[in-house]
């Protein structure tokens, strides 16, 4: 599997997932070969790029969930930024609430944790999809907290219009000739507030949701005692939400943290990331769940065998090396840690469902979707 970028796409390539449109009808199924058309589609899109299989290689297996998962990012993404840009123009959210509704809808009511899959971004869509990730994402975190609706009605829309001053540009002065520039973060930043607070007045829970959120992370990230400041729970959840998806997203410009150094980041600093929210999100999404393979501290590979509820960092693990079985949970192994999880080059969890029948460990397994051979 490779990632081609659009101006490199030629006929007969073909696709390694699916393509969607705003409307979230299927435009080309996996395993499609490229024609001139698609090519025309993907570039009109304003897509960066498309993952495409090798030759001969056989097509990535997906369940419903990761198929319906891709589907509703692709419309939620085109939601988003159709709202934030209104917002920016006029001052007024027009559909910001309804959008909150339909994430919470989808992912605010879940029982069981999701594949939370990242997809490429580039610098021109990034603040759209990380947006929406982290709505998804506090979406979750808020069901397992049991969190009021209101609240986490109030927590899902912030995230959506966290980031929205990263969109402000300033005219310059006529001398300047009038034209838009970009000012440094920190004026952009209060410029969105001052957005939010205007776009958000009958709903002040909004805006004080991200900016304490961005308050602390920002004092956090200067090495300032945040300790003083107040903080509702909307804001804690974003704070961890935000720094998890930045963390694990992929760029074209840099290679994205693991969930497993992301997830330590995020326990080793209780400070500012509460452990309850952190908690609330290891609930949440999969991680270490059977099945994955890693790799540990010392470059031996090994397959998770069960989970650790107490220490999720800590699974049974078989190792490929003798298929001897061990617990991280015991102390013998306190040396030994999962460095990271193998992943496919999009960024997809490597599972090998087989060696754990072979194993006696049997799990719930997940529906994947054929797909059409060609």
């Amino acid at each position: 599997m490779r990632f081609i970028k659009s101006e490199d796409l030629k006929t007969g390539m073909r696709l390694a997932r699916p393509i969607y449109n705003k409307n979230g009808v299927l435009l080309y199924e996996r395993n499609s070969k490229l024609t001139a058309q698609g090519i025309n589609s993907v570039k009109n899109f304003g897509l960066l790029g498309i993952f495409i299989l090798e030759p001969a290689e056989p097509v990535p297996p997906m369940t419903r969930a990761d198929v319906e998962f891709e589907r509703f990012q692709t419309m939620a993404v085109f939601s988003i930024m159709e709202e934030l840009n209104a917002i920016v123009e006029s001052g007024r959210p027009q559909r910001t609430e309804m959008i909150a509704s339909n994430i919470i809808k989808n992912y605010g009511h879940l029982d069981a944790k999701i594949n939370f899959m990242q997809n490429l971004r580039s610098k021109e869509d990034y603040i759209y999809k990380h947006s929406l990730n982290v709505a998804i994402l506090c979406a979750m975190i808020t069901h397992v907290m049991n969190i009021r609706v209101e609240e986490q009605m109030e927590t899902v829309q912030a995230a959506i219009v966290h980031d929205i001053g990263k969109m402000m540009r300033f005219e310059a002065e006529e001398a300047a000739g009038g034209a838009l520039i970009d000012m440094p973060p920190e004026v952009r930043e209060q410029a969105g507030h001052e957005l939010l607070d205007t776009a958000f007045s009958t709903k002040p829970n909004i805006k004080r949701i991200c900016a304490q959120s961005q308050k602390m992370l920002y004092g956090f990230r200067r090495g300032e005692d945040i300790s003083a400041i107040r903080l509702v729970n909307g804001a804690r959840v974003l704070a961890v939400a935000e720094t998890y998806d930045k963390m694990t997203a992929m760029k074209m410009d840099a290679d994205p943290a693991s969930e497993v150094e992301a997830l330590k980041y995020l326990l080793d600093n209780p400070e500012i990331f509460h452990p309850k929210v952190v908690e609330a999100l290891i609930q949440s999404i999969n991680i270490l769940a059977p099945g994955v393979s890693v790799e540990l501290n010392t470059g031996e590979k090994a397959l998770v065998l069960a989970a650790n509820e107490a220490d999720i960092l800590r699974p049974m693990l078989l190792m490929f090396r003798d298929n001897s079985i061990v617990d991280l949970a015991d102390e013998l192994y306190e040396d030994l840690k999962v460095k990271d999880i193998m992943k496919t080059l999009d960024n997809r969890h490597v599972m090998d469902v087989e060696l754990l029948k072979k194993n006696g460990i049997m799990i719930e397994e997940a529906e994947y979707v054929e797909v059409p051979i060609i």
